[in-house]
């Protein structure tokens, strides 16, 4: 029910035990939303099992209807089923709303962008503000006619797709495109996914520095589940001409950024958590949070039931030096565990962070001075030293990773309070729920 997303803060209650904590987390947002996407363009109905239900996919499906799309939503069973058009949009005109949702902005432009009709995409005004401009750029040079209704290079605006006027069969040669991908490697992946929309196929010329990233590799390996490989040199990706998506169920795997949350909470307590259905094969790059955890002292085994994460006696964890470029969501829960470490815990690689939900570097640097921890903000990086965190107010910017990463001091520090938990919606809706139930908390009304 919606009343407990009307909590304005939310205590976090101190834990007195180590944690032995069995959690089930929601299924990926990067692949529920890519599995939701692959689904409208397959040729045929598909069944997609362990969806996560929340804002962003709840946006993403709206906006699927709204093109016309039959989609059969059983919430309780985390089940969608899609009947996809081979690639084209049932609807010629539709008007459709990807509220903050950022997968779903960048998907749903390079889906219209390759289409025959004409659509406005509408938005809140977190997402206004994210950059989009590389994007309609691309699409603008491949034919599609973008109108900024607002500013130029954001969001909301108006497309009509590069095939509305184009009769001809597929040409002979790929369609070629140039991206930089140092910023974020989203629009690479919205470009990968509606391929097979261009009959002629599509070849890719990555121009940055950086040419691959954990969420590329999703995107490739999900659309070889559905039918489609994508071809890759270390400079370029290219996608088979005639290529289309066919498949009758896929089932998405949990969300890997929700459950290291929950094995922070193992590593801080020294303590011991297992989230159901997470294995060592899992491929998000949140995995590699697991290796951090190990360097700082815990172990993880994966068990039949899921990967289980053991702390270190007392919750006595290790100072570490890491880049984070290619897990960067995790920055925030590193940092929020990181005054309980014995030395400087320093995370490298992360400026592009700055430029997400809120500011996270700053986010880190404002809220564990807050909280009385000595900490240092880079314009790539910070450093956050050992320190016993005292009670305070914990500002989330409506950014759920702050919201959720922050709930972790509170296990080892009375006094946390968590403003605006509600802001988790995003990702994890019951996020603050399920903290109540595994901490022995009575939830406030």
């Amino acid at each position: 029910g919606e009343e407990h997303f009307m909590i304005e803060e939310y205590l976090v209650k101190k834990i007195t035990e180590p944690v032995d904590w069995k959690v089930t987390v929601p299924g990926s947002k990067s692949m529920t939303n890519r599995a939701l996407l692959l689904a409208a363009l397959s040729t045929g109905t598909v069944r997609v099992d362990g969806v996560l239900f929340s804002d962003d996919s709840r946006n993403f499906l709206a906006c699927l209807v709204s093109l016309g799309f039959a989609v059969q939503i059983e919430e309780e069973k985390k089940c969608v089923t899609v009947t996809g058009c081979g690639g084209r949009i049932p609807r010629g005109e539709a008007a459709i709303d990807v509220g903050s949702a950022g997968t779903a902005a960048r998907f749903l432009a390079a889906m219209l962008g390759f289409s025959d009709g004409c659509y406005e995409i509408r938005c809140s005004a977190q997402m206004k503000r994210r950059p989009m401009a590389e994007l309609f750029e691309l699409l603008s040079d491949a034919g599609a006619k973008i109108t900024f209704l607002e500013e130029e290079g954001h969001l909301p605006v108006r497309i009509t797709g590069c095939r509305a006027n184009r009769t001809d069969e597929a040409a002979e040669t790929p369609r070629k495109l140039s991206l930089d991908i140092t910023k974020s490697t989203q629009f690479l992946s919205a470009l990968l996914l509606i391929a097979p929309m261009v009959p002629e196929g599509m070849k890719i010329h990555i121009t940055s520095e950086k040419t691959d990233g954990s969420y590329i590799r999703i995107t490739r390996k999900m659309m070889q589940e559905f039918g489609v490989s994508v071809a890759f040199d270390g400079r370029d990706y290219e996608v088979p001409r005639r290529a289309s998506y066919r498949k009758e169920a896929y089932t998405v795997e949990p969300d890997m950024s929700a459950a290291c949350y929950f094995y922070a909470a193992a590593a801080v307590t020294g303590g011991r958590a297992l989230v159901r259905h997470v294995h060592m094969d899992n491929t998000q790059g949140d995995l590699r949070f697991l290796e951090v955890l190990e360097h700082m002292g815990c172990t993880a085994d994966d068990t039949p039931e899921g990967v289980l994460v053991t702390g270190p006696a007392d919750g006595a964890l290790r100072g570490i030096t890491v880049n984070m470029n290619d897990f960067s969501d995790q920055a925030l829960t590193l940092a929020a565990i990181a005054p309980f470490a014995d030395a400087p815990v320093r995370i490298e690689g992360i400026g592009h962070i700055r430029g997400q939900e809120c500011d996270r570097i700053h986010a880190i640097q404002t809220n564990l001075t807050v909280l009385g921890i000595w900490c240092e903000e880079e314009e790539t990086a910070v450093t956050i030293y050992p320190g016993t965190p005292h009670g305070g107010r914990v500002e989330t910017y409506d950014d759920h990773r702050v919201a959720m990463a922050f709930s972790l001091v509170g296990l080892r520090t009375d006094g946390i309070v968590i403003e605006n938990p509600a802001c988790c919606r995003k990702t994890f809706e019951d996020y603050f729920t399920v903290l109540s139930e595994l901490t022995g908390k009575t939830a406030e009304s």
